[in-house]
């Protein structure tokens, strides 16, 4: 395989964009690697000035920070210039509808149909797109999704509005596997689908968290205990990412215009009992409590709705759960797919114990933060 090879990484600032950018940085045959995003994070900042702690050298730059917008074709378009490999993982993520459906179209679908007529103009051979689950479904219907794979064919109209635009992403994403190039060469694409991602930054983890302590240690829930959904450490999802985008520049043929399922080792088949297990590494009295009837919370929601609604001319309350997400809660959806490890051979860089080990670390860092302040 070719040495000295350019990245771009988009929303290489984001939860699974450091991950993957962070990899990067580990690999001999990588020259360059570019975050191209809309605000530099923090620890993009830090990896820019210790960036050789990584290369074992002070005098080479490998990380650069490109300040920019996926929904400007423009700027892409400078941005690429000398890229070899694009990863696209720039995306809104909305699972609670707070914007508009057309900002999401704008970004998540117009947004990466810049991104591929860029790849296109520029020259740039390969492209890794981060779908997600959520572009096969679950659907309106709530039909479960058990034990599917990525040739399931599976009917129906998106449940969320993101996965609705996702979906119609990954389509165009993988769609211009084979077309030709300005100069000549062809382009191949293909396309990586997490499910429910956890680790460092998880929002979700430490409001969960503070939640259970405040109601007497105890974490009630909705849904069903015992549905299965795919649970996986977010640097497997990033590994997964580098693995597949080195094998398309060795195999082409093999990965061009496929889409495959992220997961690792991660035993718990639902976020409920994941976070449990999570907390107790850190706090051993957080315990499992009661099922809230799903009843209440839908007339919770429903009623929080109509005042969100007469409000957002003065007030723009965010919502802390929707009816969609609830109905989701209901509903079994998990892969049953190890077509990564056939086709580029690959494995979780971390084990579950080291998953829940650095997640555990990140919270009890996040939760003693929060009691100085």
């Amino acid at each position: 395989m070719a040495k000295n090879v350019v990245y771009l990484i988009t929303g290489g600032c984001g939860f699974i964009g450091e991950h993957i950018v962070k990899f990067l940085l580990r690999e001999e045959y990588v020259k360059d690697v570019r975050i191209f995003d809309l605000n530099e994070s923090e620890v993009i900042r830090s990896l820019e000035l210790n960036s050789c702690l990584y290369l074992g050298t002070a005098d080479y730059d490998k990380i650069t920070f490109i300040k920019g917008d996926i929904t400007d074709y423009r700027q892409i378009l400078e941005a690429l210039k000398g890229v070899h490999v694009v990863i696209h993982t720039a995306a809104l993520v909305d699972y609670l509808d707070e914007y508009p459906f057309k900002k999401l179209e704008a970004v998540n679908v117009k947004g990466t149909e810049n991104i591929v007529n860029a790849c296109l103009d520029a020259g740039v051979p390969y492209l890794l797109y981060t779908s997600s689950i959520t572009a096969a479904g679950p659907n309106t219907n709530l039909d479960p999704m058990v034990g599917i794979k990525e040739d399931t064919v599976y009917h129906g109209e998106q449940l969320l509005n993101y996965g609705k635009t996702k979906a119609r992403a990954e389509k165009l994403v993988l769609l211009a596997n084979g077309q030709q190039l300005n100069n000549g060469n062809k382009f191949v694409t293909c396309a990586i689908r997490p499910c429910t991602v956890y680790g460092e930054k998880t929002e979700t983890l430490l409001t969960m968290y503070r939640t259970a302590k405040s109601h007497n240690n105890r974490i009630d829930y909705t849904g069903v205990i015992d549905s299965e959904h795919n649970i996986t450490y977010v640097g497997n999802v990033a590994w997964m990412h580098v693995l597949a985008a080195r094998h398309m520049q060795l195999k082409p043929a093999l990965l061009g215009g496929q889409v495959f399922y992220a997961y690792d080792e991660t035993p718990f088949t639902n976020w409920i009992k994941l976070y449990h297990e999570v907390y107790r590494g850190i706090d051993p009295s957080i315990q499992i409590g009661a099922q809230i009837p799903y009843w209440k919370l839908w007339l919770i929601v429903s009623v929080f709705n109509l005042i969100r609604f007469f409000l957002k001319p003065f007030w723009n309350l965010k919502p802390f759960l929707t009816l969609p997400i609830l109905k989701l809660l209901t509903v079994t959806y998990y892969h049953d797919s190890d077509k990564a490890f056939r086709h580029f051979n690959y494995k979780p860089f971390y084990s579950w114990g080291e998953s829940k080990r650095r997640t555990c670390l990140w919270l009890k860092q996040e939760t003693e933060t929060l009691k100085k302040q």
